[in-house]
């Protein structure tokens, strides 16, 4: 009699952590954490660059505005992904901090407008050269990436302390330094079962222990408006000035070197897309939302290492998560008054906060960087000179005073001069004739 053998069927694959989208109960709080934690250095670009331009409130308003509007778009396009666009991987986009220094001075001699322009052409261009990009991905090692994230992360650092000393007086006893080292308690003490909402629950007991203390103030919530629109005609149509193009070009491509860290870290972290499709995939996306985001008013957007902190923090991988968040930014763009309420933490709490999100980036970075061999002394010496140089912005911010303003558009910024130092340095060290081993120069 014969036997009849029935296949067995595979059992199906679990989808990757990446890909599942937690029930709305934790998608909506998980979300909100990243909302909170980026929204400051969101508003903080338009805010500084309205400022010294000596903008009126109301456009002020309005370029967050754009800005959030735009990099809402942005994330929803990376996390999600659409086509040849979007890394699909949980990564927030915003307006890159080393864009304010050159937009500042542009804005200064041009004109917003030509602001826009070249930040529309950069966009453009980094749409151009996202594909060649991927191929030359062995130009970006981690002796490179790993610097580049790790400055990133730590030249940070001093902007969240600033929010912290910014709520400091004569008369204040210390209670902005003691609100801001009891959040990183909370973040840090969190349990095992509520890691994931750590820095949520962190900043909402941070935000109610503000008020006995008098450190929270609400009064942006009132006078704020409910509902507007973002208006990029009051700043008149995109210029095309060459010295501001060539400019924002430079700043674009340190851009491009910070998302292609950013993007390796993130799927590092996650266990999935550290690859050059999923690279030139999020270098698309960058170019496209900088494209609109000159259209609409706005300065050119990068990936936000804040995202990269805040996933190494909580292990949440789900890029829905990031998704909402996204979809969140677009709303506060519209409606001003959520805004206001979620700008209303006070500084202390988010500083505390940021603390954490910063120090992890750079950790990060250096995890990264571990994987290069630093008992190489070309190696070390890499490092080394892109740390000093890098962080000379950082401690001395008038170092390049004296220097042609041409050159402070990238001297400034010490993502950028790390950025370059590093790439240049294992460029001459291990992709020329340099790269030989001393012992055979030395024949």
């Amino acid at each position: 009699m014969a036997v009849v053998e029935h296949a067995v069927a595979p059992a199906p694959q679990a989808p990757h952590p990446v890909d599942v989208r937690p029930p709305w109960r934790r998608l909506v709080p998980l979300s909100l954490q990243h909302l909170l934690v980026a929204y400051a250095g969101m508003a903080t670009m338009p805010l500084l660059v309205g400022t010294a331009l000596h903008l009126p409130e109301d456009r002020i308003r309005l370029l967050i505005s754009a800005n959030l509007l735009v990099s809402g778009v942005a994330t929803v396009l990376q996390s999600l992904g659409l086509k040849w666009f979007g890394a699909r991987l949980p990564i927030v986009m915003g307006s890159t901090f080393t864009a304010i220094t050159p937009a500042i001075l542009i804005g200064q001699q041009h004109g917003l407008a030509a602001v826009f322009g070249a930040t529309v052409v950069s966009g453009l261009v980094t749409l151009a050269v996202a594909p060649w990009f991927g191929r030359c991905l062995h130009l970006f090692p981690p002796l490179v990436t790993g610097t580049v994230i790790a400055v990133i992360g730590f030249s940070l650092v001093p902007s969240a302390a600033g929010l912290v000393a910014g709520h400091e007086t004569a008369g204040s006893g210390g209670r902005g330094l003691a609100l801001a080292a009891g959040t990183v308690l909370l973040v840090v003490l969190a349990p095992p079962a509520l890691a994931r909402f750590s820095v949520l629950l962190a900043m909402a007991a941070g935000t109610a222990a503000a008020l006995p203390l008098g450190l929270f103030d609400g009064s942006g919530v009132t006078d704020a408006r409910l509902v507007t629109a973002p208006d990029p005609t009051v700043f008149g149509a995109p210029t095309f000035v060459v010295p501001a193009i060539a400019a924002m070009l430079v700043v674009q491509l340190v851009n491009m070197v910070e998302s292609v860290g950013d993007t390796l870290a993130v799927g590092q972290i996650v266990g999935r897309g550290d690859d050059a499709p999923t690279v030139v995939r999020a270098l698309r996306a960058d170019g496209a939302a900088t494209v609109l985001s000159g259209a609409l008013a706005s300065f050119p957007i990068v990936t936000f290492g804040q995202s990269v902190g805040l996933v190494s923090v909580t292990r949440v991988k789900s890029r829905h998560v990031v998704a909402l968040s996204g979809a969140s930014m677009v709303v506060l763009a519209f409606v001003p008054v959520l805004g206001a309420a979620v700008a209303a933490v006070p500084g202390p709490v988010l500083g505390g906060v940021s603390l954490v999100m910063f120090g992890t980036v750079g950790a990060v970075g250096l995890r990264i960087l571990a994987r290069a061999d630093l008992t190489e002394p070309r190696n070390l010496l890499t490092v080394a000179l892109a740390f000093a140089l890098g962080m000379i912005p950082v401690g001395a911010p008038d170092f390049y005073a004296p220097l042609p303003s041409h050159l402070r558009t990238v001297l400034d910024s010490g993502i950028a001069v790390t950025g370059i130092v590093a790439f240049l340095l294992n460029l001459l060290f291990h992709h020329t004739g340099a790269a030989r081993h001393p012992k055979e120069t030395a024949r």
